[in-house]
């Protein structure tokens, strides 16, 4: 059931948005000669993935797979190894640290995948296998998944969308249950299993939108696991709306080549919340300062043309954009909060914009209006 909210101000006019961490899986191929980045690994030419390097690094995920076939996160899997570190990553497979944060698991099975399918390595698909079964026994029973697992701790356990995770996930799902290219080996009962896995965490996001004085908005970055009311994470991130993780699940719910009405009124409601929300005026600025940490400040600048801003966060049933420092106390200024806070996260950002001039017209022509409310 979706948690609803009373509004004391929402109306059109500067609010907003920006961008979370970038997946892993939108990347330019590499061309020139050399050895080829983790960051890099999935935006190669098709014959790249049966040659020398792309089957070293694949070993190489082989080692960092733990036991529950998942993978940790933030770990460049195409550096060299030495026999001492091959060493403890055997030692680690026990380890619980996998997870889906920042593109962790769901690059690891793409990727295999794709050296699978040109090498018709059994052992590369074996892995790919595990690691999608990882992915599908994660699932919570309400459709959505947590940002670790098996047994998250703390914030991790709740349903997380926070930098894409949950997304990254569906989309990879999707990829597999249409069979799209790189994925012909994968058997047709977990194909059917991704299927079904997509239809329950669509159903989650559905549940999970915030209503607020009978209208949809957005979602939070994490949901509680249980009930599905927006939740907290670290401490300067405070239960709100959040624009950056919500472009994420729009794109996805667009990408739906059968919307239900459900879900066209579900993306039409956050577009108009997205175009309610955009900050116009103002431009946010890198200000030299060698007196501070990094030389360098963040601060926002009265400039009557800059193009529209979104923050990240927004209070719910004010709309007001949010900041927060590590003390956990809610300002609504980005001066107020401390220098590192300032320049160490992102605030404020252009992330929807292409969602509204670009993506929902193109949807728009596709799919057919969505009844009204």
């Amino acid at each position: 059931m979706q948690t609803t909210f009373p509004s004391r101000t929402l109306r059109r006019g500067n609010r907003g948005i920006i961008p979370g961490f970038a997946a892993l899986v939108m990347l330019a191929p590499l061309l020139a000669a050399g050895n080829v980045s983790w960051r890099q690994v999935l935006g190669q030419p098709p014959d790249w993935y049966e040659g020398p390097e792309a089957i070293r690094i694949a070993d190489n995920v082989l080692l960092y797979q733990r036991s529950s076939g998942g993978w940790p996160k933030n770990i460049d899997m195409a550096t060299d190894l030495p026999p001492s570190d091959r060493q403890r990553l055997i030692e680690d497979r026990s380890r619980n640290d996998a997870g889906i944060d920042n593109g962790a698991t769901t690059t690891q099975v793409r990727y295999l995948a794709h050296v699978a399918t040109t090498t018709h390595d059994r052992r590369f698909e074996s892995a790919c296998l595990a690691g999608l079964d990882y992915l599908l026994d994660g699932q919570y029973p309400n459709g959505g998944w947590p940002q670790f697992f098996p047994n998250p701790r703390g914030y991790s356990a709740h349903v997380t969308f926070n930098d894409n995770a949950m997304v990254n996930v569906l989309t990879l799902l999707r990829d597999i249950a249409d069979e799209r290219p790189g994925f012909a080996f994968i058997p047709s009962g977990r194909r059917t299993r991704a299927a079904d896995a997509i239809a329950s965490g669509v159903n989650c996001i559905l549940r999970c939108q915030v209503v607020v004085d009978g209208r949809r908005t957005v979602w939070c970055a994490q949901h509680d696991e249980r009930t599905l009311a927006p939740a907290p994470a670290r401490s300067y991130e405070k239960i709100s709306l959040s624009g950056s993780e919500s472009v994420g699940i729009v794109r996805f719910l667009m990408s739906l080549e059968h919307p239900s009405a459900d879900v066209r009124q579900s993306i039409e409601a956050a577009v108009a919340w997205f175009e309610a929300s955009r900050i116009t005026g103002i431009r946010q600025v890198r200000k030299p300062d060698p007196s501070l940490p990094g030389g360098y400040d963040k601060v926002i600048v009265a400039e009557p043309d800059a193009p529209p801003l979104w923050a990240r966060f927004y209070e719910i049933g004010t709309n007001r954009p949010t900041f927060c420092g590590r003390d956990g106390v809610i300002k609504y200024t980005l001066a107020e909060i401390e220098h590192e806070r300032r320049v160490g996260y992102s605030w404020y950002g252009e992330g929807p914009k292409d969602l509204l001039t670009r993506d929902y017209p193109a949807w728009k022509q596709r799919v057919a209006p969505a009844p009204s409310e």
